[in-house]
């Protein structure tokens, strides 16, 4: 079974910096999508960055460009989000997320990838 195991969450000051590791288990085919969606209260949950190891091609969304960064360790199947100056606009519930699928590498880093499996989340709060 497919299984994303997000750590790495807490508390900070705006300026800071965290970094998100994502665990997964269960894929079996050697290009996946996979990402960070975020969602804060009273919000919908948007896509913060994907990242198609296929190709290592990537998606950000602007408001991270130039802040965030995301990476993978394929030996170790962990997905990676580094978050430098944080901002309070920054504190939301982080999801990893993948897909995996012949065809995900068409559509993964278009800004409209959806996700078809989730991690449970970790909660970034930044402070002003």
């Amino acid at each position: 079974a497919v299984q994303l195991v997000e750590s790495g969450g807490a508390s900070v000051q705006a300026g800071g910096s965290l970094r998100l590791s994502c665990t997964a288990s269960g894929y079996t085919y050697s290009g996946n999508c996979m990402g960070w969606f975020r969602q804060a209260p009273g919000k919908e949950r948007e896509l913060v960055a994907a990242v198609y190891t296929g190709a290592a091609t990537t998606y950000y969304d602007d408001s991270v460009k130039g802040r965030f960064t995301i990476s993978t360790d394929n030996a170790k199947s962990t997905l990676y989000l580094q978050m430098n100056s944080l901002k309070p606009e920054d504190t939301a519930m982080y999801y990893c997320a993948a897909e995996e699928g012949p065809i995900v590498g068409r559509y993964c880093t278009s800004g409209n990838w959806r996700a078809s499996d989730w991690g449970q989340g970790t909660q970034v709060t930044v402070s002003s």
